[in-house]
């Protein structure tokens, strides 16, 4: 059996770690990323066992300024891990007992590892959806920018990706617009939830020292703490559902990504993807790949494993903390950076994409795009909708026959299906006529559109989403 030098907690053994469980069990590789906010809550909790009576002034003076030393060596990338000392936590206390002494020690009363690292995976989510909303708040303004310069271009909304209606592309970004609102709202609601504290829960039980547990949530800026200790460094429920959250952004940004494929491909070519962010290929020297966006429509499906991952962890643990949720961290570290790297891309790309107006309202001009409106146009007229259905139904029987669209055929032609059609009819038949009769509240018409652009950007200054 390969062994290894003992650790910190080592006492209750007789003999050191095999050295392969040692590699197996240890997280230092990955939770050292949380070193920041393990020193942030050690910083908390040395500062209230000092206010309870616990530590001495002088011993939280020592613990603070060793703490912030340590923290000094981390950001230069100075501080030596080991692998011996399992986790970010212990061997940032390894090293705070080595500069300090015997208050290094005393840092740890009163508190479990399984409480600490419940602390400090919610201060990291909370410090990194904080990053995140900058950065989702980042890709809205460059919607909303796209689309204020396209209130009035015409295109084909769609319908089983069959033409529909005509729509403004600006009116299609705004859709796009909304989705975000909704992942930002829950992002925030989520944090709600994560923002509460379990430091002092302890191991599971509490612990019997007199410690402030309203205090320490106070200094690391916690709403309360948490209410059962059991419960407190068990819960990945804020995990869980931060990674919900970032599963259905990834799904927006993946259908995103699907419509700037298509419209991207010669078949559409509605809009053009600059080069910076699309390749070539290795034998074709024709083509232009929409690699972003194909990427970012690939790593959705990561993120959601992820979601899947933790829902397995979790779903048979008994009560309180099991070894099983070492494995939180890295689906929760992967689904942070894939977030930041997507919504990153995106961002940069999207100010400069260029529509192919030309060929947007080509395309909305095929496949009878104005036929609901010839409808609605009878009902005013006195018909009975479904009657008007079946009249416009036949109306482009004829146009497929004859290759036309229904703005194409003569007024006799129309009124030999219904003789309400008057002269009138052309104004609504026009792709233009169409659009701009929809102009209520979360409708195409460019004034619509404008007026929906006006109010997200007062949403983005409030930050309220409603």
């Amino acid at each position: 059996m390969n062994v290894n030098t003992q650790k910190l907690s080592s006492a209750r053994f007789a003999e050191a770690t095999d050295a392969f469980v040692e590699i197996f069990t240890a997280s230092v590789d990955f939770d050292k990323r949380m070193a920041q906010q393990d020193i942030q809550g050690s910083i908390a909790h040395a500062t209230m066992l000092c206010h309870v009576g616990v530590l001495t002034q002088a011993e939280l003076a020592l613990i603070v300024d060793g703490l912030t030393q340590i923290r000094g060596e981390i950001e230069r990338g100075e501080f030596e891990w080991s692998i011996q000392q399992e986790d970010v936590h212990m061997n940032i206390e390894a090293k705070l007992t080595d500069l300090i002494g015997m208050a290094g020690k005393k840092l740890h009363t009163g508190r479990s590892r399984n409480d600490q690292v419940a602390t400090d995976i919610r201060l990291y989510l909370r410090d990194e959806i904080t990053s995140i909303l900058a950065e989702l708040k980042r890709l809205q303004l460059a919607i909303l920018t796209l689309a204020d310069a396209h209130t009035d271009t015409i295109m084909p909304g769609f319908t089983h990706l069959q033409v529909a209606q005509p729509i403004t592309f600006g009116h299609h970004l705004m859709a796009w617009f909304e989705m975000l609102c909704r992942d930002s709202e829950r992002l925030r609601d989520c944090t709600k939830r994560l923002n509460v504290s379990p430091l002092g829960a302890a191991a599971l039980a509490g612990t019997s020292y007199p410690i402030d547990r309203h205090l320490s949530a106070q200094l690391l800026g916690f709403s309360r703490p948490t209410h059962n200790s059991l419960d407190s460094v068990s819960d990945r429920d804020f995990a869980i559902e931060f990674t919900a959250s970032a599963s259905i952004l990834m799904m927006h940004l993946s259908r995103f990504s699907e419509e700037l494929i298509l419209w991207a491909s010669a078949q559409f070519d509605f809009i053009d993807i600059p080069d910076a962010f699309c390749t070539g290929s290795s034998i074709m020297p024709q083509k232009k790949n929409p690699d972003v966006p194909e990427l970012v429509r690939g790593k959705s499906g990561r993120v959601t494993g992820h979601l899947m991952s933790l829902l397995m962890l979790m779903k048979s643990q008994p009560l309180a903390y099991n070894k099983d949720n070492q494995e939180d961290k890295e689906p929760i570290f992967d689904t942070v950076d894939t977030l930041h790297h997507c919504l990153r891309a995106y961002a940069d790309m999207v100010p400069h994409l260029t529509a192919k107006k030309d060929n947007m309202y080509r395309a909305a001009k095929q496949g009878f795009a104005t036929a609901t409106d010839l409808a609605d146009y009878l009902v005013r007229k006195g018909l009975a909708f479904r009657d008007a259905h079946e009249i416009v139904g036949l109306a482009v029987r004829l146009g497929v026959e004859t290759k036309r669209d229904l703005s194409e055929l003569s007024l006799s032609e129309l009124q030999g299906f219904s003789a309400l059609i008057g002269e009138e009819v052309f104004d609504i038949l026009s792709l233009e006529g169409s659009v701009a009769s929809r102009s209520h509240i979360g409708a195409t018409a460019p004034s619509a559109v404008k007026a929906a652009i006006a109010h997200a950007r007062q949403q983005l200054i409030e930050e309220t989403f409603v």
